[in-house]
């Protein structure tokens, strides 16, 4: 998802979206750790991904108040 969309989506979907990528992250760290993991970057480009969604939801938080 882009950070386009991200702004344009709601903070309940943002918050689903946030769950759903900290699930592939667990994944993806217990698949690096078995060696079974084909691109080693997914860790750090789920990691961002994250990071970039809460920032989102923050952004638009301290507009509502």
């Amino acid at each position: 998802m882009k950070t386009s969309e991200m702004r344009e989506a709601g903070i309940e979907e943002l918050k689903k979206k946030v769950g759903e990528l900290r699930r592939q992250l667990l994944t993806a760290r217990i698949c690096k750790v078995t060696q079974q993991l084909k691109n080693p970057l997914k860790v750090r480009f789920l990691r961002r991904e994250i990071a970039r969604a809460l920032t989102i939801i923050r952004e638009k938080g301290k507009g509502e108040k």
